[in-house]
């Protein structure tokens, strides 16, 4: 059926009495409001981010230079958006969200474990730690706005957090939750006026910390000590180590790309956009995160990693609370775009009934307060336990959807048939798809592999292993099924 034709037969209410509400349905064209303009501020956000720069004086501790680490961020930046355009081409071009997506992969009872380690487990999960590591910032600024705050309830806490710790968690919480109740055009809004910000911020932080630390040739040597425990990887095996990291931060927004790329005008928008953006992101991160982590480690006098460090060092309470607030709005985007948002079309399709998208944010939001972040955050090591988990779920789940699409399906979906046959013909439905289960299966089972110490050389390339080990053994698993198939046809007809 041709889009023209979908969008005459059908309207909202022949899809609410199959059971589906109005946020899981296909867009038409009059729904897709998202330009390239949009999807070239919709990540910015999400690159520039406390996590993500911390990260980055962990890169500088693997022995490779600072021009070689910029030089890793930038390239890693092509791969991340060859991740987004390719998994978002679906959404783009028929309008459905990521849970239709991956029905299409591994059937309507199949999609149902996925949809809930990205929605409901990363994104609840992650929406959580992400508010508080963002709350702390809010809490310095409190702390220096107002007098006395970091004593106000004489040290007193409450399930395990101090209660200016919990204020300043519940603020910032708030404003997360009612970025993600405004959708997709509250989103566009919201980063349309940071877009700029970002660039006028980080840019001036950029040359501030290449003016405080003497120039280019400075940055570029000055003694970084190493990292004496790990691995040590040869140069191009260190470069690949990157790549996996960032890929691995990217797993969630890579395999649920479609919920954003189903409101796209036009394929061409969401792959000139995303492209653009991602690359133009990166490539400002890459020279900000190294003149400003480097810069204030020599203003500092000592190897510093933390941007929130080198900030509160400044002279100027104008200059912090800037620099900060514009790392609070960042961590606002990110989580609206990597976590709350995609929970909450989870949520909606695992009970398109009683759940719609408003109702999913709602959900998810008080669940990141149950689940207690300030807990998870105590111990650094589960964090990163709970984060490359995370990764090695995805990265499999990402390379059994793209596989799906391109090599399976051709590129073409059944709308039909993605959302009318559990209705009309439940037998004629593949429930599960158990190829496409199978080398999931497998790509997680290598990929976790990594955190047995003996394996631990997997869990540093963990992304790439699951991704690209799902995809092989699910193309396998498709021509054996396809020889069969065929061989089953001929003693038919003989």
């Amino acid at each position: 059926m041709s889009k023209e034709a979908y969008e005459a037969s059908y309207d909202e209410a022949f899809f609410e009495r199959r059971g589906y509400n109005k946020d899981i349905m296909p867009k038409n064209s009059s729904q897709r409001n998202s330009s390239a303009f949009n999807f070239f501020t919709l990540w910015m956000g999400a690159v520039h981010n406390i996590p993500n720069y911390t990260a980055v004086g962990g890169f500088l501790l693997l022995g490779l230079s600072p021009l070689q680490v910029m030089f890793s961020l930038v390239i890693s930046s092509f791969l991340i958006a060859m991740l987004l355009v390719f998994n978002g081409y679906a959404g783009s071009k028929y309008g459905i969200p990521f849970a239709m997506q991956l029905r299409h992969t591994y059937g309507d009872a199949g999609a149902k474990l996925p949809g809930i380690l990205r929605g409901v487990v990363a994104g609840i999960g992650w929406f959580g730690i992400q508010t508080f590591a963002g709350s702390q910032a809010l809490l310095i600024l409190m702390n220096k706005l107002i007098p006395g705050y970091e004593d106000f309830g004489n040290g007193h806490t409450i399930l395990g957090i101090t209660i200016p710790a919990l204020i300043a968690f519940l603020i910032f919480w708030a404003i997360n939750f009612g970025i993600g109740i405004g959708g997709g055009e509250t989103l566009n809004k919201f980063t349309a006026i940071l877009n700029p910000l970002i660039y006028i911020v980080f840019g001036g932080m950029a040359i501030w910390g290449y003016m405080t630390a003497g120039g280019w040739h400075n940055i570029m040597n000055y003694d970084i000590t190493t990292k004496t425990s790990g691995i040590i990887y040869p140069a191009i095996l260190t470069f690949i180590l990157i790549f996996n990291s960032l890929l691995g931060v990217w797993a969630g927004p890579g395999a649920s790309v479609a919920d954003f790329t189903q409101n796209a005008k036009s394929t061409r928008s969401q792959v000139v956009g995303q492209i653009s953006g991602i690359v133009v992101a990166h490539l400002l991160f890459a020279i900000s995160s190294v003149f400003i982590i480097i810069g204030g480690s020599i203003a500092l006098g000592h190897q510093e990693w933390n941007i929130l460090t080198i900030i509160n060092e400044w002279d100027s309470i104008w200059a912090i609370l800037i620099a900060t607030g514009v790392l609070l709005m960042t961590t606002i985007s990110t989580n609206a775009t990597s976590n709350i948002i995609p929970a909450a079309y989870q949520l909606t399709a695992l009970m398109p009934k009683w759940i719609n998208y408003k109702r999913g944010v709602m959900i998810a939001s008080i669940l990141s307060i149950v689940i207690m972040p300030w807990k998870m955050m105590e111990n650094q090591d589960s964090i990163f336990v709970f984060l490359n988990a995370i990764g090695a779920i995805l990265g499999p789940v990402a390379g059994a959807m793209i596989v799906h699409f391109y090599f399976i399906s051709k590129c073409k979906i059944n709308i039909d048939k993605l959302y009318f046959d559990l209705n009309n013909k439940p037998k004629d439905l593949k429930r599960i798809n158990i190829p496409a289960y199978i080398a999931t299966i497998v790509g997680v089972v290598i990929s976790l592999l990594g955190f047995i110490p003996a394996f631990r050389i997997i869990a540093d390339f963990s992304w790439f292993i699951g991704f690209i080990s799902t995809g092989v053994v699910y193309i396998l698993l498709h021509l054996v099924h396809e020889s069969r198939n065929k061989n089953s046809n001929l003693e038919e007809r003989q």
